[in-house]
């Protein structure tokens, strides 16, 4: 099958566009998010979709929600087809064939809640933007304050930090979102509940880096996404996916260098090397860069699972 792009529902409210997923309302009280195999870079979304890519963060997403279901409650109710589609056909969704294989496996039936203004960012490594700003502080030869966390000074590229820590960012509509503080956090959100999603989400990081050792991964760093139902908490959008975490292999591992990781890194080494400027229209990718980005995805499903992606026909 084809990568999907883009996709329409007839019988149900289209509720917003991101870069990957379709939001649509369902009944008063839940919403289906369908992750297409869409794939940006650089902010710019490209043309070529990677096969199974959705696939990949709704089963990998609805995995890991239930494994880590007893740290703080969450959004999903579902990724299940079985039960998925007589829902969406009780709530008018009249369903044919082409429509059912576009939902296979990349839908997640939700609840509704309210998402707080900021991305909860939890670091265990050294790398990624928290590396460019530590060197931009001088880190190399002095201990530094960044985002109101002090690191020591003389650490290297990827290096373990001495305890994972919190590291929020505002949510930016357009371009990259922007490290914050806690106390920013708290003057966006309230002191109590910055201070509650801070320790929820460190609690979720140190379970989920557990786990995935033990598949042979080490997780450099992810982001959560935390909403407001009823007045509760709940972990929300998606959960520890190569699109929102950092993993690399455990026994590539060699600090002082970037590290080879689960994600879109081929797309974007790349775009890198073709001398794109970033800007709109992104060249084509090539089938080969494709296919790799797409086996980089599903092994990340299979080693942290222990079962292949299912086939969808």
């Amino acid at each position: 099958m084809k990568p999907l792009r883009h996709i329409a529902i007839p019988g149900l409210v289209h509720r917003s566009s991101g870069k990957v997923r379709e939001i649509f309302e369902v009944g008063n009280d839940s919403l289906l998010v369908v992750a297409t195999d869409r794939i940006s870079a650089f902010d710019v979304v490209l043309e070529e979709g990677i096969p199974d890519k959705g696939r990949v963060l709704t089963q990998l997403s609805g995995w890991w929600f239930e494994q880590l279901r007893p740290l703080v409650p969450n959004h999903c109710l579902s990724v299940d087809d079985e039960a998925i589609l007589p829902f969406l056909e009780r709530n008018g969704v009249a369903l044919d064939s082409s429509l059912k294989r576009q939902l296979a496996g990349r839908s997640m039936l939700c609840l509704k809640a309210t998402p707080l203004p900021i991305e909860c960012v939890v670091r265990g490594y050294l790398a990624g933007s928290l590396w460019k700003e530590y060197l931009a502080a001088g880190g190399e030869h002095r201990d530094v304050v960044l985002h109101g966390v002090a690191l020591p000074g003389g650490l290297k590229e990827s290096e373990k930090l001495p305890e994972p820590i919190f590291t929020p960012a505002t949510k930016a509509t357009t371009g990259h979102d922007e490290n914050i503080s806690l106390a920013e956090a708290a003057e966006r959100i309230g002191s109590i509940l910055a201070h509650r999603v801070a320790e929820i989400s460190l609690a979720l990081y140190r379970s989920a880096e557990e786990r995935a050792r033990q598949s042979g991964l080490i997780l450099a760093d992810t982001k959560f996404e935390f909403g407001l139902r009823n007045g509760e908490l709940i972990w929300i959008d998606e959960a520890l996916t190569p699109d929102s975490s950092r993993y690399w292999e455990a026994s590539l591992y060699r600090p002082g260098q970037s590290q080879p990781s689960f994600d879109k890194q081929f797309v974007r080494d790349w775009l890198e090397a073709t001398g794109w400027n970033k800007q709109p229209p992104p060249p084509t990718l090539p089938p080969e860069v494709v296919q790799r980005t797409a086996e980089k995805y599903r092994e990340a499903y299979r080693r942290l699972t222990g079962k292949e992606l299912p086939t969808y026909e």
